[in-house]
């Protein structure tokens, strides 16, 4: 029956618009102006090392991303980083935080064909000035009859608000490109769960495609979402 699926749940960055190019274009200055400490990989490393600590105290966005940065340049500079450095990279955190909103091919025209017929939900990780600021330039605000800015994406999320804001997770589909964050826990919830992969997505979002699953679907891009619902609901 067309009434099975009632509602869907949508995530922001690189689903809907870009969002891990930034973080890798901020990156690469964070390797270069450290280059005459440390070898870019190992760089990195340790950037992803602070990433995955801070992840408790900062939570997901930006600004955990630049302190991450601030963090592991005093590390492997023994507390010797100049203080030009750091004003860099707040100047490249500063930067991203005022960075137009580029939005994905599709996500205008399915967004808005899905939201005819069914209630649609952004269900999205970060900083919840920065989502808000994304939203609102994204000229999408107005499709979603509700916004869920969470700290962290867990069954317990989805459950919580497709039931706040749907007929629950088993009525509900959830659309994003992760794999760990956006698919495995709405599948645990008892919802639909659709992989859009995108070109970049940070590693600490990754995970095992759960293929066997009945309700796991992968499409190439969002203009295949549109048939996919029709057949689900269908």
């Amino acid at each position: 029956m067309a009434a099975d699926l009632t509602t869907i749940g949508f995530d922001a960055d690189d689903t809907l618009w870009q969002n891990e190019t930034f973080f890798r274009l901020t990156q690469e200055r964070f390797t270069a102006l450290l280059a005459d400490y440390a070898a870019r990989d190992h760089l990195e490393e340790r950037l992803l090392a602070a990433e995955r600590r801070n992840l408790g105290h900062y939570g997901f966005g930006i600004k955990g991303f630049v302190l991450s940065m601030i963090e592991t340049a005093i590390e492997v500079t023994d507390h010797k980083v100049p203080a030009s450095v750091i004003a860099e990279l707040l100047a490249a955190g500063q930067e991203m935080l005022r960075h137009p909103i580029e939005l994905l091919p599709h996500a205008r025209e399915v967004v808005a064909e899905l939201s005819a017929a069914h209630r649609l939900v952004l269900i999205t990780k970060g900083d919840l000035l920065d989502q808000e600021r994304k939203l609102a330039q994204s000229g999408l605000g107005e499709m979603f009859d509700a916004v869920e800015i969470v700290s962290d994406k867990t069954p317990a999320t989805y459950h919580s608000a497709f039931g706040r804001h749907g007929d629950g997770p088993d009525r509900a589909m959830m659309v994003g490109n992760s794999m760990k964050s956006d698919v495995r826990p709405a599948l645990e919830a008892g919802a639909w769960g659709v992989f859009v992969p995108h070109g970049l997505t940070w590693v600490l979002e990754h995970a095992e495609a759960p293929v066997a699953h009945a309700r796991f679907h992968e499409l190439p891009d969002l203009s295949a979402l549109p048939a996919l619902v029709a057949s689900v609901s269908g």
